[in-house]
C-alpha cells in the first residue's frame, strides 16, 4: 500500500493567511470574530457575528481567469497557488501532466450569482445574471476554477457535504494516492461569509446572539456558550506519494495514516453519537493504531448544544478521559466546507511545533459533555506523534483524519 504525506499547506483565515501570524494570534488569545455592521439590515437575523477574513485579488491574476470565480472559488485559487508554491511546485509542468489531481469542496458556491437567479425567478428579469453565474454559483466552482488555472488534467473529486466538505477533499485525495489512482493532489476547501450561512443556522436555533462582545463567542463545550458564529476562508493541502515526494527532495510536514468517514442515518441536523464513535474507530482501524496513540484531538466542537455534548462523549467513548482535546472555532467562527482543511493544516503546524492553543472562551466545561482533557487558558506545549482531526456535517456525515508526525 502506497504511503501518502503533506508537501504543501496555506490557507486565508480571518486570523491570517500565514503561519507565524496565525500563531501569533492564537498565542495572545486573539479571535477572527466580530460584529457585521453590514448585516444590521437584516432586522430578522439574530446573529449579527462572523469571522472575515481580508482578501484582495492579487495583481497577477488575469481577468480572463478569474470572470469564473465567485469569492468562494478566489480564494481556493489564491490558497492552492500559495501551498503549490510552499511545496515546490507552482512551475513544476508535473503538475499538469495528469499526475496531479484535485479534490475540493465547499458548501456551496458563491452567493451573488445565487441572489441573481432568484430575483429572475421572482422578477422575470435577468438583471445580474451573466454567462458566468452558474460557475461561480455551482458548489464544485473551486475544484473547477483550481484545475483552470493551473492546467491540473488529473482526476477531479468534488465534495460539498456542508461541514466535512474539506476533510472529505483530504480523506478521498489520501485515498486516491494510496490505491495508485494519482500520484500528487491538491486537496481543500473554501467558503465566502454570507448572511444567508448565519440564517441557515439562526432558523435552527443554533447561533450565538451576543453580538455586542464578540470576543466573547463562540465557546465550544463551555456551560455558557450559545451557538455557533460563521466564518469564512480557505485552506489547501499538496499530498503526494511518499516515495514520489522524497525522489524529488519535497519538504514533507506530515503523513496521512488513517481517514474514515460513514454515515449517521438517523437524522438530518441531529448528530449522533455512537456513529461519530464509530468513525473515528474506522480510522484508528485504518491507520492501525490503538486508541491510545493519539497524543491529541482537534475537535469540530462547534459550540452548539447537541453537537458539542455528542462530539464529546463519542470521543470519550472511544479514547476515555486522557486525551487531549481542544476545537479552533473559538478563534475562527465556522468555517463550515473550509473548516475541515483549515483546522488539519494548522493541526499539523502545531504538532510540529509542539504547542497546542486551547479551545477560546472556554472556561467552565458544561457538565453534560464528555470528560476530556479539554485544552484551555495559554494552550499546551505536547510532544505528539499521532493526532487526530474530526468532523461532522448536516445529513449525519462524519469523518476522521489521522496524521503522523514527519519522519
Amino acid at each position: 500500500m502506497r504511503r501518502v504525506v503533506v508537501t504543501g499547506m496555506a490557507g486565508i483565515t480571518s486570523l491570517g493567511d500565514n503561519w507565524p501570524a496565525i500563531e501569533a494570534n492564537l498565542r495572545a488569545g486573539r479571535t477572527g470574530i466580530r460584529h457585521m455592521a453590514e448585516w444590521d439590515r437584516y432586522v430578522d437575523l439574530n446573529s449579527h457575528l462572523g469571522g472575515p477574513v481580508e482578501f484582495a485579488l492579487p495583481a497577477h491574476y488575469p481577468r480572463r481567469m478569474v470572470r469564473s470565480m465567485g469569492r468562494v472559488a478566489l480564494l481556493s485559487v489564491r490558497a492552492t497557488e500559495m501551498a503549490l508554491a510552499d511545496a515546490g511546485l507552482l512551475d513544476d509542468p508535473t503538475i499538469r501532466d495528469g499526475r496531479m489531481g484535485i479534490a475540493y469542496g465547499s458548501s456551496s458556491g458563491s452567493a451573488e450569482p445565487i441572489r441573481a437567479f432568484g430575483e429572475m425567478i421572482e422578477t422575470g428579469r435577468m438583471l445580474g445574471v451573466t454567462s458566468t453565474s452558474y460557475i461561480q454559483m455551482m458548489s464544485h466552482t473551486g475544484a473547477v476554477n483550481i484545475g483552470l488555472f493551473f492546467g491540473l488534467t488529473g482526476r477531479v473529486i468534488p465534495t460539498s457535504s456542508a461541514c466535512t466538505s474539506g476533510s472529505q477533499s483530504i480523506g478521498y485525495a489520501y485515498e486516491a494516492i494510496r490505491f495508485g489512482r494519482q500520484d500528487m493532489m491538491v486537496a481543500g476547501g473554501s467558503e465566502e461569509l454570507s448572511a444567508a450561512d448565519a440564517a441557515v443556522f439562526d432558523t435552527l436555533f443554533a447561533t450565538s446572539t451576543r453580538n455586542e462582545t464578540p470576543e466573547l463567542t463562540p465557546r465550544p463545550f463551555d456551560v455558557a456558550r450559545d451557538g455557533l458564529v460563521v466564518g469564512e476562508g480557505a485552506a489547501t493541502l499538496i499530498l503526494e506519494e511518499r516515495e514520489y515526494a522524497l525522489a524529488r527532495g519535497a519538504p514533507i510536514y506530515a503523513e496521512i495514516v488513517g481517514f474514515a468517514c460513514n454515515s449517521d442515518g438517523t437524522h438530518v441536523t441531529q448528530p449522533e453519537a455512537a456513529t461519530m464513535a464509530t468513525a473515528m474507530r474506522l480510522a484508528l482501524r485504518d491507520a492501525g493504531l490503538p486508541p491510545a496513540a493519539m497524543g491529541y484531538v482537534n475537535a469540530h466542537g462547534t459550540a452548539t448544544d447537541r453537537g458539542d455534548i455528542a462530539e464529546s462523549r463519542a470521543t470519550h467513548e472511544v479514547f476515555g478521559a486522557r486525551v487531549p482535546i481542544a476545537s479552533l472555532k473559538g478563534h475562527f467562527g465556522h468555517t463550515l466546507g473550509a473548516c475541515g482543511t483549515i483546522e488539519a493544516w494548522l493541526s499539523i503546524e502545531m504538532m510540529r511545533r509542539g504547542w497546542f492553543a486551547p479551545t477560546a472562551n472556554l472556561t467552565h466545561v458544561d457538565p453534560n459533555c464528555g470528560e476530556l482533557d479539554y485544552l484551555m487558558g495559554d494552550g499546551r506545549a505536547i510532544q505528539v506523534e499521532y493526532l487526530m482531526s474530526n468532523n461532522f456535517a448536516f445529513g449525519g456525515i462524519n469523518t476522521s483524519l489521522i496524521f503522523k508526525r514527519a519522519e
